[in-house]
């Protein structure tokens, strides 16, 4: 097989799941693996990438909102009777690490309607080529909050870490942090929560080979 090949008895990764337990991967169905297959296609058209890829954020962002915190509650129903029930804990807020993380954001919105997002602008030197953060925007109150971080393809870790780093420094928990993704490496998985044991991934897809062409792809810039 060559270096470029994609070996597909590599499960998706479940064995990395029993290594960390911060990390949740997607229920394996046949339509899940369908999706990645389209993305990871050559040949997929812009406009079909863009519409199989919202179906796969949404998937993953339904799943990253059952990461959070919710509280038992009481209503009353339209014929007068006592329902017992769940409703998010207050203080959650979604944060796109620019730019390919704003392809999720639509999908966040499509869940909560009135969430707040935040954005983190993480570029490379042109020097030293090392990974900073050029611009940060968050609700003011972020450190009282869940923070869902959204990131679709992670290779090597480094930007998330900064990011994480950043959340950090504006008093985010870091077991308050979920980081919202697609395709992440065994590479990734390792740096990110080896360094911050106390967060957690969602992803659809652990893979030595993650598609890089990701953002190009979904904005039309490739």
């Amino acid at each position: 097989m060559g270096s470029t090949d994609i070996d597909n008895n590599y499960v998706n990764g479940l064995e990395y799941c029993k290594e960390y337990k911060r990390l949740k991967i997607l229920p394996a169905n046949d339509q899940t693996k369908a999706l990645q297959t389209i993305l990871r296609d050559k040949n997929t058209t812009r406009s079909d990438f863009k519409f199989y890829a919202d179906r796969l954020i949404r998937l993953v962002i339904e799943e990253s909102l059952n990461q959070l915190p919710f509280t038992e509650c009481n209503v009353i129903t339209p014929t007068g009777a006592t329902y017992k029930g769940l409703k998010y804990k207050s203080g959650n807020c979604g944060v796109s690490i620019v730019r390919s993380g704003e392809s999720m954001e639509q999908g966040l919105r499509d869940c909560c309607r009135s969430i707040r997002i935040g954005k983190i602008l993480v570029e490379s030197d042109s020097e030293t080529h090392e990974a900073k953060v050029v611009y940060a925007r968050f609700p003011e109150d972020i450190a009282r909050r869940h923070v869902l971080l959204m990131y679709p393809i992670m290779s090597t870790g480094n930007t998330v870490s900064k990011a994480v780093n950043v959340l950090k420094e504006h008093g985010v928990k870091e077991d308050c942090i979920i980081l919202s993704n697609l395709f992440c490496t065994p590479q990734a998985v390792q740096t990110i929560l080896e360094s911050y044991p106390r967060m957690k991934i969602l992803t659809s897809e652990v893979h030595p080979v993650a598609p890089n062409h990701f953002g190009q792809k979904y904005f039309g810039t490739d």
